[in-house]
């Protein structure tokens, strides 16, 4: 158990009270007609164990912040002394600060869960320079392009792609995944890694306050300021439940005294009354839920964006998915060249210069088999969901789907239908078509039938042809699809499966292209999407890995913390209930409401700090 510098001190005051108090005890069964000899280590107990909250009740009254848990506990405390019960005066404010001390390491050990992040990446970067040599410098310094070295045993400092070298990495501070990944030249990697074995030279993408390690933690650290309704329900309570109990207090002190006479007993009892009262339990554990459970969540891949992502996810009732790059592999290899009336050459030169500078998958799958003189490329254009077209060599080309052709008048002799097909054309004239393929990703079906089995139905929405959506969706056991869709039809399904959804409709996109879809839905899962801005701004929950599973695992996880917020709320209102009308009753002491006060706290606090794990 680790605790702060602060909490040590605040320990140290809670034992030498604990020990004053059962001093003054004693000497009060020895000496009792002597009462001011106990009242002498009464005194230090009472303010060695409540200083801090005495000084804070009055702190707030100064402020014009009359009703919390401080004055609650201040009143209680000061007059039960006052009444003569000293060791009950004491017994409040050594409780309640044992309580408070407590809290203090829940909150600090959620928080030590998030602030965990920030270590992701190292303070220095080996920045290789012209000669050969190398220089420490502070990350924060290194600028996009530069190069880098990375050593077998350290983190990557900056998100990058690699020059040189090979190695296996360790994305699971990242990613939540614990399987390494293995990397080459060529490949992007991502500040927060770490590379297990190898030397890697890599060029910097970006600077080091917008790599994917930094986003993280920003989005974490920024995702307490949205409440949860459950949250927003409980701040609002306690604005409007202490005065009323305090009211009532004065009450219960008041009335009956003016009726049945024995003032003092009422006033104990309304003592009672004030110390069950505290929203403590309530107003720590029910945040801290939350709050432990997006610092536990990140360290397991899963970022949400705030706490009402939550508390939606765990009502969602359906979930739509993207194909390719979200249940696919995303990556689209050349399959058939097939060319008609030119050769396979001037086909794939025909259609690299088309989708020149595209960053969709089937654009790189095309650029990885050929390459083009960019100085003769002009008048690029992408017409969405159909195609590009350019001029390439004085020659007008297009590249796409068969409505595009369709569009253009371009008659295609052929269909390929079973496949991801790219038709080509060159001056209006029909020049044969390229196929690609892609792989469902390992963990898809598993993912679905994760999803089916927490009572989630799921849809697959797809921009590809009919038989190619029908083939992953019948291999995944997903059994209503659309296909060919574009980016807004998607938008106009997502309408109207969430008019058909009882409970909340999730989207799970590649937070690329479907930025208006992950808007669009209840809630938005970008996969694979931090280093996009589009997907952080669009998304609600953010999967910096590519495994599906992890939808499945954030419903799990969202549903688990409402059960637990919801478990404290009802705990708590119902013990308070119960002991607030014993109390009115005259059927508890001050140690008994103690209990119900700090005992139920503390309960509740541990239930939230399931949470964590």
């Amino acid at each position: 158990m680790k605790l702060s510098r602060a909490q040590k001190r605040k320990l140290t005051s809670i034992l030498l009270s604990g020990a004053l108090l059962i001093a003054a005890a004693v000497l009060d069964a020895v000496l009792h007609p002597v009462w001011w000899a106990a009242l002498l280590l009464y005194i230090p107990a009472f303010l060695l164990a409540g200083h801090e909250t005495l000084l804070s009740a009055g702190k707030n009254i100064l402020r014009g912040q009359v009703f919390d848990e401080n004055f609650l506990m201040s009143v209680a405390s000061v007059c039960a002394l006052v009444l003569g019960e000293h060791a009950e005066a004491v017994g409040v404010l050594l409780f309640g600060a044992l309580g408070e001390l407590f809290e203090s390491y829940a909150v600090g050990s959620a928080r030590r869960s998030v602030q965990a992040l920030a270590k992701l990446c190292p303070d220095t970067v080996h920045l290789l320079r012209t000669d050969g040599s190398t220089e420490d410098v502070a990350a924060e310094n290194a600028k996009a392009d530069a190069l880098f070295l990375v050593y077998a045993g350290e983190r990557i400092p900056l998100d990058g792609v690699i020059v040189e070298g090979a190695a296996a990495l360790d994305c699971a501070a990242l990613t939540g995944e614990s399987l390494p990944v293995e990397v080459e030249a060529g490949a992007e990697v991502s500040a927060g890694t770490i590379n297990l074995n190898g030397l890697l030279k890599i060029r910097a993408l970006r600077p080091a306050k917008e790599s994917s390690a930094a986003r993280i933690l920003a989005m974490v650290e920024d995702a307490s300021a949205k409440k949860a309704k459950s949250e927003a329900f409980i701040t609002k309570f306690a604005r409007y439940y202490t005065p009323i109990v305090v009211g009532a207090a004065v009450l219960l002190a008041v009335v009956p005294s003016l009726i049945f006479g024995n003032y003092t007993d009422w006033i104990y009892r309304a003592l009672n009354f004030l110390v069950i009262s505290c929203p403590c339990a309530l107003v720590i554990s029910v945040p801290l839920t939350f709050f432990g459970t997006i610092g536990g969540s990140a360290r397991r891949g899963i970022l949400f964006k705030d706490a009402a992502a939550i508390e939606t996810l765990s009502k969602a009732s359906a979930a739509a998915f993207d194909k390719t790059g979200t249940l696919t592999e995303g990556r689209l290899s050349l399959a058939e060249i097939c060319p008609v009336g030119c050769t396979r050459e001037e086909l794939l030169s025909y259609a690299a210069a088309a989708e020149y500078g595209s960053t969709h998958p089937i654009a790189k799958a095309i650029s990885e088999n050929a390459t083009v003189d960019s100085d003769v490329i002009a008048h690029s254009v992408e017409l969405r969901g159909r195609g590009r077209t350019c001029t390439f060599n004085s020659h007008e080309i297009a590249a796409g789907c068969r409505r595009l052709f369709d569009e253009q008048g371009i008659h295609i002799p052929h269909a390929e239908e079973n496949t991801t097909v790219v038709y080509v054309a060159a001056d209006g004239q029909y020049r044969g078509y390229l196929t690609f393929s892609d792989q469902i990703k390992p963990d898809s079906a598993e993912a679905i039938a994760a999803l089916h089995r927490a009572d989630v139905s799921t849809v697959m929405l797809s921009g590809d042809n009919r038989n190619g959506a029908e083939r992953v969706a019948s291999s995944l056991g997903i059994s209503r699809y659309r296909w060919g869709l574009l980016p807004e039809d998607k938008v106009s399904e997502l309408s109207k499966l969430s008019a058909e959804t009882e409970g909340k409709l999730i989207f799970v996109g590649d937070g690329i292209n479907d930025a208006p879809s992950l808007a669009a839905a209840d809630i938005g899962v970008a996969m694979g999407g931090i280093g996009s801005d589009a997907a952080i701004e669009a998304s609600d929950v953010v999967l910096p890995g590519d495994n599906p599973l992890k939808v499945a695992e954030a419903v799990r996880i969202s549903r688990k913390a409402m059960r637990i917020a919801r478990q404290n709320i009802i705990f708590a209102l119902g013990v308070k209930g119960l002991f607030l009308l014993l109390s009115a009753f005259g059927l508890t002491n001050m140690w008994m409401s103690v209990f119900a006060d700090v005992g139920v706290s503390v309960i509740a606090i541990l239930n939230a700090m399931r949470t964590l794990r």
